[in-house]
């Protein structure tokens, strides 16, 4: 268990459950959830000044896999590292917040691993849209930067059919079980400073890279 960080795992998971049973759904243009402190404050500060940092585009973007030498993640060595790290991917591997997701969000994670992603964008930064389908069994971007209230997810009806934006504020999250036609990205703006992000996701085992997830040897059990 976490014992080194000031805010518990348990309290970690408290906020993030209570956070999506209070968030507000939408079934257009696909079921998705926007959550209000995802995370309980202290913890979204804590995360957003951790000394990473963010990685050049080389004039290069469109997806995040073109700079997978550059990513990080809450994988073994970044949580032995980082406290916050530790205590919030041990809240997200949690029953309590496994069985909340899978009861909630008809997701269907049981036996998949935690990966979460720490995403730094900076200006040049775009995403083409894509639907996260495939391995990937659940999806939650959790905001985590300040006076960026422009730079939500793109959220689409089609790939070239633009629906909306999330909003995006720190504490805020974006959740959807990927589908055919949950279509996302990130139309290219003005980023000001770094747009910081936690990406969520819960992968099945056919997931190649076992580097990234947080607990390799230990799906979810539900």
């Amino acid at each position: 268990m976490s014992t080194s960080y000031a805010i518990s795992a348990a309290a970690i998971a408290d906020a993030f459950c209570a956070s999506l049973t209070n968030s507000q759904s939408s079934l257009e243009p696909y079921k998705h959830y926007i959550l209000s402190d995802a995370l309980p404050k202290n913890v979204i500060h804590d995360l957003a000044t951790l000394p990473f940092k963010a990685p050049s585009l080389e004039g290069v973007s469109g997806k995040r896999e073109l700079h997978n030498d550059t990513r990080s993640y809450f994988d073994k060595d970044a949580m032995a590292r980082y406290p916050v790290m530790d205590a919030v991917a041990e809240a997200l591997q949690s029953h309590k917040v496994t069985s909340t997701i899978a009861s909630f969000c008809k997701a269907e994670i049981d036996d998949t691993f935690l990966r979460l992603e720490y995403a730094q964008d900076i200006d040049g930064f775009w995403l083409e849209p894509h639907t996260d389908l495939g391995v990937k069994k659940f999806t939650c971007l959790i905001y985590l930067s300040d006076d960026h209230a422009d730079l939500g997810t793109d959220i689409y009806a089609a790939p070239d059919q633009h629906f909306g934006r999330s909003p995006f504020a720190p504490g805020m999250a974006m959740i959807f079980v990927p589908g055919t036609n949950t279509w996302h990205g990130f139309e290219k703006r003005p980023i000001h400073g770094v747009r910081k992000s936690v990406i969520l996701n819960y992968v099945t085992h056919e997931w190649r890279a076992r580097e990234q997830l947080s607990y390799p040897d230990t799906p979810v059990r539900l």
